[in-house]
C-alpha cells in the first residue's frame, strides 16, 4: 500500500472514533490505513494538559494545521 497523506476528513474521523474509545485497529480498518499510520498520528498530534487534563486528545483540525506547518518547513 502506497502511503498517501492522511486528508482533514480522515482525521477528523479519528479524533471522533478516538472520544467514542474505538481501538487503534478498528481505526486502521475502518479508514483502510495501516495501523503503524494511525499510531503515528495520535502520537504526533496528542494534546496534553495536566490543568486541564479534560481538553487531552487528539484534535483532527490541530492535526491538519501542524501537518501544514510540516509540510512547508
Amino acid at each position: 500500500m502506497k502511503y498517501t497523506e492522511l486528508n482533514p476528513a480522515e482525521r477528523g474521523t479519528i479524533e471522533d472514533l478516538l472520544h467514542l474509545k474505538v481501538n487503534v485497529t478498528e481505526i486502521a480498518r475502518r479508514l483502510n490505513r495501516r495501523r503503524s499510520i494511525i499510531y503515528r498520528e495520535i502520537t504526533r498530534n496528542f494534546y496534553n494538559d495536566d490543568e486541564l487534563p479534560e481538553l487531552n486528545g487528539s484534535y483532527g483540525m490541530v492535526a491538519q494545521m501542524s501537518a501544514a506547518v510540516h509540510l512547508a518547513a
